[in-house]
């Protein structure tokens, strides 16, 4: 498991801490990429979103491989959210706005994404067959 405080700075942390798990799981760099840039998007949503960059708070990030793959859950300690509500980034009044597309690239590089606890965690699973 991997704890960060919510300190912005804090998410170039990921990129090793994915180097280990594309190292250990002999990721191809598709795969890599994938979790890369997933669990990059999650760590910022609970930094900014979930605990508004109080660094007296955290976010957790915990791996376990499942029979087909992996499964990633980033937890932080905010209010949570409803993902229903969120807005789609692809309507036309919407391509220009800046932000709002870190859930959407989640879903679209994760073979399965879910929220638990209220929104307060996410988990992404990756296929690895």
């Amino acid at each position: 498991m991997l704890r960060l405080a919510s300190d912005p700075s804090n998410i170039t942390k990921v990129e090793g801490y994915v180097s280990q798990i594309a190292d250990r799981y002999k990721l191809d760099q598709e795969k890599h990429t994938n979790i890369l840039i997933s669990l990059t998007e999650a760590v910022n949503n609970a930094i900014i979103h979930g605990n508004k960059q109080d660094r007296s708070k955290t976010v957790s990030i915990k791996l376990a491989q499942t029979r087909t793959g992996l499964a990633v859950r980033v937890s932080d300690q905010g209010r949570g959210f409803c993902y229903e509500d969120l807005p789609d980034p692809t309507s036309p009044e919407r391509l220009c706005e800046c932000g709002g597309r870190g859930v959407y690239l989640m879903n679209q590089l994760c073979d399965k994404l879910r929220y638990i606890n209220g929104g307060t965690t996410v988990e992404m699973q990756f296929s690895l067959k």
